[in-house]
């Protein structure tokens, strides 16, 4: 009898030993499955492209030549045509440098100036000092003669500059090349007062934009620094400044420092007065590997990117460089060509297995 409760024993024994075998070998293939399993990604190669850091400052644009031209007699008004046209000028034209836009007429004025009279006595004077310079060569006449001729020469041109000078204040040109902005209108040949504006005008192809910048940004900021300059007007423009002028002195209320910016606006994009955006570039590399910026993962103080290679994910540590708002250069840990995951690299761990899918 004891034999048989012995074996019965036995027999139990084995059943449950069976039975865990069964279970744990349940527990390694489920576990097996699912370490098996592969994650969908989606992954960009790493290529070399040119970066730029910048700093952010925003401000209002104005044209680099800015003129507002006033008459400078009393006199009669008579706007000119504009060449290019047919038509007189208007507002918005654009105007070549000394091209006369506004013509004022005064005989009074015209007369006192006297131009051909001081052009004759100029002519007459030239005459006087060769032949005396001549008589003086052959003795003819005292060094005190050919000085006073001299002198005489030299008075003479004189008043005819100043009346050179008078006659051109009837003439209201460009100072520069440029755009008309404004031009008050006036009636042919009626008579404007000393000190009338007439013509406001602008050259805005060169515009200057004055900065404001936090005192911390004083040792990263220099002269010569490019910058990409838009406007919420240009969403698909671009264009370039660069800096030309930076004060050391700090605003001590407002912990700022002033700057200014030269921005080149030749295709007149730009208008004077618009509200833009400054990216001012303060570090940049013609080629450097470049990686979006969400794909990078933190364990501490170490970065962290995955890499799809043979089905599987590689955990990499990078070093990186310059940062923008969407991407970062990578300094070390990947290389050319590798195959970065972008889209499921969330959950990854070193070597779990992946499926590379669009």
């Amino acid at each position: 009898m004891i034999f048989h409760k012995q074996t019965i024993n036995y027999s139990k024994l084995i059943l449950l030993a069976l039975s865990l075998i069964s279970i744990v070998s349940c527990q390694n293939e489920a576990s097996n499955f699912n370490t098996d399993v592969a994650v969908n990604v989606s992954v960009q190669e790493v290529k070399r492209k040119p970066i730029e850091q910048t700093l952010i400052t925003t401000g209002s644009i104005k044209p680099e030549l800015d003129a507002n031209l006033k008459t400078e007699l009393a006199a009669h008004y008579y706007l000119q045509k504009n060449p290019r046209t047919g038509k007189l000028f208007k507002m918005g034209d654009h105007v070549k440098k000394n091209e006369l836009v506004i013509l004022l007429k005064d005989q009074e004025y015209t007369n006192n100036a006297n131009l051909p009279g001081a052009e004759l006595d100029m002519e007459i004077s030239q005459m006087e000092y060769e032949k005396q310079q001549a008589l003086y060569e052959k003795g003819g006449v005292t060094k005190r003669e050919l000085v006073n001729s001299e002198k005489t020469l030299l008075t003479s041109k004189q008043t005819y500059e100043n009346a050179e000078l008078s006659i051109e204040k009837l003439s209201i040109r460009a100072p520069f090349a440029g755009v008309i902005t404004d031009l008050p209108y006036f009636s042919p040949g009626i008579r404007v007062d000393n000190g009338e504006a007439v013509l406001s005008m602008m050259n805005y192809s060169t515009m200057m934009m004055d900065l404001s910048m936090p005192e911390n940004l004083l040792g990263q900021v220099e002269t010569n620094q490019q910058a990409n300059i838009m406007n919420y007007a240009l969403p698909n423009d671009t264009l370039k400044g660069r800096i030309t002028e930076l004060s050391p002195a700090i605003d001590t209320e407002a912990r700022t420092f002033k700057g200014r910016m030269k921005v080149n606006n030749r295709d007149e994009l730009l208008k004077p007065g618009m509200f833009v955006k400054a990216e001012i570039v303060v570090d940049q590399r013609d080629s450097a590997l470049v990686i979006p910026k969400d794909v990078v993962l933190t364990e501490g103080n170490r970065k962290v990117v995955f890499i799809a290679k043979n089905s599987a994910a590689q955990k990499r540590y990078i070093r990186t460089g310059i940062e923008t708002l969407t991407e970062v250069e990578v300094l070390e840990g990947i290389k050319p060509d590798e195959r970065l995951i972008i889209k499921g690299f969330e959950t990854l761990k070193d070597r779990s297995k992946v499926k590379v899918v669009k």
